[in-house]
């Protein structure tokens, strides 16, 4: 890695960042690093589902399927299953749900 720098310096910050080297100064700190990238990941892909059940309902609503209150039962299982896990909080949870029922009902 060390030959890749454009201009001949050695590492830039972009590269360690890219490479996800972790500088730590101790064991404590290198671990709590590691905790977080994982921790990150996991996080990203709940938010994502969050998304994507949202997503779901209000396709199947601009699509007038029938299978909608399913759908909708759904996603308000998972919206409230990761805001219980602190995911999302609690009020994001409501005003979600709140606001794909009042699209379901008009």
């Amino acid at each position: 890695i060390r030959g890749e720098s454009d201009d001949g310096r050695g590492f830039e910050s972009r590269r360690l960042h890219q490479y996800k080297i972790i500088m730590a100064n101790s064991k404590s700190a290198n671990k709590r690093a590691r905790q977080n990238k994982s921790r990150y990941e996991l996080k990203h892909a709940q938010r994502s589902m969050i998304r994507t059940a949202v997503k779901n309902t209000l396709t199947a609503i601009e699509g007038k399927d029938k299978k909608v209150k399913d759908i909708f039962k759904e996603s308000q299982s998972t919206i409230d299953r990761l805001a219980d896990k602190g995911i999302i909080h609690k009020n994001k949870a409501s005003r979600l749900k709140s606001r794909l029922n009042n699209k379901i009902k008009s």
